[in-house]
């Protein structure tokens, strides 16, 4: 890798520095994929992209007529399946 400095603004650094904690990756992972998505540079495939869109797309439907879950119930699943358990 090759390091690059770039300026942002204030408002640009608190939505990165949100959006990298929520998804929980640095903000040099976030920038990278955001210039790969912005490109269109092909993303990667296999159980732990899928998995990784998992994380990313947890909660964005809003509120959900499902029966709540345990708080851990979803971390626990996740991890089962990265073992192959």
């Amino acid at each position: 890798m090759v390091r690059t400095n770039i300026y942002l603004d204030e408002a640009q650094i608190a939505a990165l520095e949100a959006a990298s904690r929520d998804l929980g990756v640095s903000r040099a992972e976030l920038v990278r994929r955001l210039i790969d998505s912005g490109l269109g540079t092909p993303q990667p495939a296999g159980l732990e992209a899928d998995l990784e869109a998992i994380e990313r797309s947890f909660g964005v439907g809003g509120a959900s007529t499902a029966p709540p879950r345990q708080p851990d119930e979803r971390a626990r699943h996740l991890e089962r399946v990265r073992r192959g358990s």
